[in-house]
């Protein structure tokens, strides 16, 4: 009974934040201000941190397959906050269908990527010691070209070095993903207002997607503090939300049809009535204003 309590306490004043339109408008700028100023923190931080080492737990296992994560646990509380209400099969996979498309984006940018390095990288081979000693370099060492067909894994493979134009797939993915949980578990702060179904496993998979919101953001502020690449990294952030407001701020605004998912929400959040519905309409009409 005391957990019970406090889950409902600590996911009431979750899903609080998350619906708050203010937090909703200005998410992304936050995101942006990270990509900006956090290769800064590299001056403060400490190098013999355990964060400092690409071998860490959190680094292996969930930045490694962060999108695995977030449709695992975005889309369990997608489908059981859905079905919940209408249990409509249909429905919840119409609301699912947002993830297959990021999802699709997703690995069409890794792709795209992909083909930009191969295109404009070349493959480098470090010089002999004894090289370097004859030629008396001290600092940096030299780089013998070798092929330019050379593809980047092949390089990687034979233990030779990659020099070429990319993008940080790794700050892409995390932003996408921020914005993607942040939108997707909005609606639970309204949802709640409007009297909907709330029991122990709802509340417990949006308490895991507000830790896993939470974890992207600090294994982004993390990779931007200990790993500070800022070219390629604001970059790839730019990408992010870039297709978060192409996806969320554009495409799902449309009225749903077999071409479109809709925004997350529609169709749920309206059940009690109509008047809800029409009342849902004009925030977002207002907050389409405000902006």
């Amino acid at each position: 009974m005391f957990l019970n309590s406090v889950l409902v306490v600590i996911t009431d004043l979750a899903a609080g934040l998350l619906g708050n339109a203010s937090f909703r408008r200005h998410f992304h700028l936050l995101l942006s201000a990270l990509l900006l100023f956090g290769p800064l923190l590299n001056l403060w931080v400490s190098h013999y941190s355990v964060f400092a080492k690409r071998t860490h737990f959190l680094y292996r296992v969930f930045l490694r397959s962060g999108w695995g994560w977030t449709c695992i646990f975005v889309g369990s509380f997608v489908f059981v906050l859905s079905f919940s209400v209408r249990r409509s099969l249909a429905l919840s996979l119409r609301h699912l269908s947002r993830l297959a498309v990021a999802g699709g984006l997703w690995l069409g940018f890794r792709k795209l990527l992909c083909l930009l390095e191969n295109a404009t990288g070349s493959c480098y081979e470090p010089l002999s010691s004894t090289l370097d000693l004859a030629s008396g370099t001290n600092g940096e060492q030299p780089l013998l070209l070798l092929r330019e067909g050379e593809t980047k894994e092949a390089c990687v493979r034979s233990g030779m070095l990659w020099r070429g134009y990319e993008v940080s797939e790794d700050a892409l993915l995390l932003c996408l993903c921020c914005l993607l949980l942040a939108e997707e578990t909005a609606v639970f702060g309204p949802y709640l207002s409007l009297g909907g179904p709330s029991g122990g496993p709802l509340r417990i998979l949006f308490l895991f997607c507000v830790l896993l919101l939470s974890l992207w953001v600090f294994l982004l502020l993390c990779l931007l503090a200990y790993f500070p690449r800022f070219p390629t990294q604001l970059l790839g952030g730019a990408l992010g939300c870039l297709s978060w407001r192409v996806l969320y701020q554009g495409w799902y605004r449309l009225r749903p049809s077999w071409y479109c998912p809709g925004r997350p929400g529609v169709g749920v959040l309206s059940t009690q009535s109509n008047q809800d519905e029409t009342s849902e309409a004009l925030c977002e009409t207002n907050a389409n204003e405000i902006n």
